[in-house]
């Protein structure tokens, strides 16, 4: 039996924009977007403040209003925040209401993040750490895998606000620096001048993952230098000046958005479903080594559909989270250091379970006893078992 072709006709509907402002400090970047929340053509602007520390300042401009997302500086906890955005301009999109905005302010302090915890990964490991341990100034290697994870953590973010149901705004710094060949020399002319060149100062991607590109420079026009739109059409190599810019002028007058865009259609594109299998079934947040197990076994039924290397590598990065919760890090980021602080941890975790089951059935009388586990033999092995129970 072939396989059905899936198809749609195109909506030839603008879509909501993911817009970089970048630029110089001083340039007006963050007051422009603050300044847009006073438009009375969006909903509610959620403003995400990266290591800038103006969000507060500038909800004095007259008519701004914005909601600050508090959250704790960490990655993960940034990244649910956007989710949880996502979400509610999904809702507000689907009832009719005004986009809401998304505002990110900055991508430069969010990549500077995703550096600083590679080069932290890289340090820890071993050949590192021996290198350090024997000259505390050498210079460490970071392996691409590491540059890889930053990376992908940085796509993640990226991608919820690609397909943002509203509109979404990222800052950036942007400066000119040395040309740079591949060898790492600067570049010159003809004349043995040294070239220059703008940098965007975020992931080398950012510019052109955004539909719009805002470049803000002090005491000059802001400059419109990429819009990927059939009505505002950018020549190559030159930028178009929008004096008296303003991104609501840009978003529903110059790019002609309205009540009816919607969020660009852009499947996440992945190499296989074992990622996408790990997040619908919430294994990074699960703490119950049982629930593990059963998915350990869920990963292979038949309709799962996924391949026997899918289920493979799905079963090890279960077996990878038993094996954290079970032996948990110490404050210095090291595994437990003796067997005592394994069984300690057992311990606790089997308490927490307890605790968990008690809260669902607050009449101890009628709880089943919990019976000690049978003995397993060596054809009859776990997933994922604990070196505590192995001895």
């Amino acid at each position: 039996m072939g396989i059905k072709l899936k198809i749609r006709k195109p909506t030839g509907i603008v879509p909501w924009p993911l817009i970089l402002l970048e630029g110089e400090e001083g340039a007006g970047k963050t007051y422009s977007a603050a300044e847009f929340s006073a438009s009375d053509l969006i909903g509610q602007m959620y403003w995400v403040d990266l290591a800038e520390g103006s969000a507060d300042e500038y909800a004095a401009i007259p008519g701004a209003d914005y909601e600050i997302i508090d959250h704790d500086g960490s990655y993960r906890d940034i990244l649910e925040q956007i989710r949880a955005v996502h979400t509610e301009a999904r809702r507000a999109a689907i009832a009719g209401e005004p986009p809401v905005v998304l505002s990110i302010d900055s991508g430069t302090a969010l990549w500077r993040m995703l550096k600083t915890w590679t080069n932290e990964r890289a340090r820890r490991g071993r050949s590192n750490a021996q290198r350090l341990q024997e000259d505390p100034d050498a210079a460490i290697e970071v392996g691409m895998n590491l540059w890889n994870d930053a990376t992908e953590r940085w796509l993640d973010v990226i991608h919820l606000l690609q397909t943002f149901p509203g509109i979404a705004i990222i800052t950036a710094r942007g400066k000119q620096i040395t040309a740079i060949d591949d060898n790492g020399k600067p570049v010159t002319d003809g004349r043995n001048r040294v070239l220059r060149e703008w940098k965007v100062q975020a992931q080398k991607d950012l510019a052109f993952d955004c539909s719009v590109w805002v470049r803000m420079r002090r005491g000059r026009a802001p400059q419109v230098v990429k819009a990927r739109s059939l009505r505002l059409r950018i020549e190559d190599g030159k930028p178009l000046d929008l004096p008296g810019f303003t991104i609501e002028d840009l978003v529903f007058n110059r790019l002609g958005c309205s009540v009816d865009s919607q969020p660009r259609q852009m499947p996440a594109l992945v190499g296989d479903r074992v990622r996408a299998w790990l997040d619908d079934h919430d294994v990074t947040e699960l703490r119950k080594v049982e629930r593990l197990r059963e998915l350990w076994w869920e990963a292979a039924e038949d309709d799962s559909g996924l391949t026997r290397a899918e289920v493979v590598s799905i079963r090890a990065a279960i077996e990878r989270k038993v094996a954290e919760i079970e032996n948990p890090p110490t404050e210095m980021g090291q595994g437990p250091v003796n067997d005592a602080d394994r069984l300690r941890a057992v311990v606790e975790r089997r308490a927490e379970e307890g605790d968990e089951e008690s809260q669902d059935d607050p009449d101890p009388d009628r709880r089943p006893v919990r019976k000690a586990p049978a003995k397993r033999t060596a054809a009859k092995r776990t997933p994922a078992k604990s070196a505590a129970a192995r001895r």
